[in-house]
């Protein structure tokens, strides 16, 4: 053997052993995945549905995880400043996003210059859902969608509704609303579902289209009054409550779902992580309950691929719904 030959062989070995090794370190680097805390972003300030369901999961993925899962409100632009600080996190599995369709769909058809899309995220399963709920101020004397309508009609533009937010589910809930039943009532958005039912139950706004968690206190201890769920049927979540069919307006029908998602370029070893243990706490018994007491389903995706999917179908109706409500974020 010569000498040159000698040499290739062993540059080739030295090169398989750097290549093995490499792989090897790869793939204890997955293994020790997560080696500390995870951050779950909320859109939204505490109080809402989205803190809810995050800090209902949270313990529960930690002890899946065998780390911490930390809840972080970074609340303001209908959930965009949120969406957008995850979509330019570092994508190595310690910053996910829990997120509705405001933040995946409606926002970035209301505005083209946002920073971010559903491409920069990687959608790892849908966690919940539930109808929205209509609330009024017992003040109002209003006690059905019926009598709503009636009011908004007699007084057009005196009428406030409050949302979580510019373009959050709320918000195009109530669009579809006014626009369905001929009606003119004003919206005032804030910064999450707290604030908004807050704005109903000090009188400085009359009417909120709410998720269920930030509602269903105050509808239970007699503060606000619930008129009707969102989806057609009466929901088996709040089963004295008509759905929109039985409350005069049959061609409404609004539904709503929170998901997790991570940084485009996150590991597919780390989403499978991820979506195993999400899995494994929405199988919980606890977490069950507490959705349950919030009118609120779990929601599991079969895979992220399945999760990915039904989003783009969904961002069909949510794309469909701003262009014809002429909804902004202005």
């Amino acid at each position: 053997m010569s000498q040159d030959h000698g040499n290739t062989m062993a540059r080739r070995l030295a090169l398989i052993t750097a290549l093995m090794l490499a792989g090897a370190c790869a793939n204890a680097w997955a293994q020790a995945y997560p080696a500390k805390p995870v951050r779950l972003v909320v859109g939204f300030t505490p109080g809402g549905a989205a803190d809810f369901v995050a800090r209902a999961l949270g313990e529960y993925l930690g002890r899946a995880l065998g780390q911490n899962v930390v809840i972080e409100n970074r609340a303001g632009a209908g959930s965009s400043i949120a969406a957008d600080y995850v979509a330019k996190s570092a994508p190595d599995g310690y910053t996910m996003l829990i997120a509705s369709p405001s933040s995946i769909s409606v926002n970035p058809a209301l505005n083209s210059k946002l920073g971010y899309s559903l491409r920069d995220f990687i959608p790892i399963t849908k966690v919940s859902t539930s109808p929205l709920l209509i609330a009024a101020n017992p003040g109002t004397g209003v006690n059905s969608i019926s009598e709503l309508i009636a009011a908004a009609k007699k007084a057009p533009g005196r009428l406030n509704y409050a949302s979580s937010g510019n373009g959050s589910a709320p918000h195009l809930a109530g669009v579809l609303f006014t626009r369905l039943a001929g009606i003119d009532m004003v919206h005032v958005p804030f910064k999450g579902g707290g604030p908004a039912v807050q704005s109903v139950l000090a009188g400085d706004t009359q009417v909120t289209f709410a998720t269920p968690p930030s509602v269903l206190p105050l509808v239970q201890a007699g503060r606000l009054r619930a008129l009707a769920v969102t989806s057609r049927a009466r929901s088996p979540l709040l089963p004295n409550l008509p759905g929109m069919a039985e409350a005069g307006l049959p061609d409404y029908e609004m539904s709503f779902w929170y998901g997790f998602f991570v940084p485009a370029g996150t590991k597919p070893e780390i989403v499978k992580k991820l979506f195993d243990a999400t899995l494994s706490a929405l199988k919980q018994p606890e977490v069950k309950q507490a959705f349950a007491r919030e009118a609120t389903e779990t929601a599991a995706s079969r895979s992220p691929e399945e999760f990915a999917a039904f989003l783009a179908e969904d961002a069909k109706f949510w794309t469909r719904l701003v262009k014809e409500s002429g909804a902004t974020l202005d």
